[in-house]
């Protein structure tokens, strides 16, 4: 059997992580939770995921820092990340974008549905 395509969902919101992590799993992802910068940039290395959800509003480091660090590292800096996150300002999408993230999600727009759809498109590029 073919090994499944993995994710790494770091999100600090318990709800939300849940909720990422069984929409993804229904769709066949294997998944993998971190829930702070840290354990996330530990995951991406130790795991070598497919794709990563990252929020930036994180504990101990934030999501622009896990991105930068990521990106900076030579067996992650290919990853695709995807950026999800409250934060809508102008300012922080280009920031993320240009710190080397895929895509940016915001929360509030995207249902568990669309947020895979963006997945899956990211992953075919």
């Amino acid at each position: 059997m073919a090994n499944k395509t993995k994710i790494l969902i770091v999100e600090d919101d318990l709800f939300l992580r849940r909720l990422c992590q069984k929409k993804l799993e229904k769709e066949g992802f294997e998944v993998i939770l971190a829930e702070d910068g840290r354990e996330g940039i530990k995951q991406a290395k130790k795991t070598s995921p497919d794709l990563i959800l990252l929020d930036i509003i994180l504990p101990n480091i934030d999501g622009f820092e896990v991105l930068k660090i990521l990106k900076d590292e030579v067996s992650t800096k290919l990853i695709p990340i995807i950026l999800l996150s409250n934060l809508g300002q102008k300012e922080d999408i280009n920031k993320g974008l240009a710190l080397g993230a895929s895509d940016y999600l915001i929360k509030a727009h995207f249902s568990p549905q669309e947020i895979v759809d963006k997945i899956k498109e990211v992953l075919k590029k």
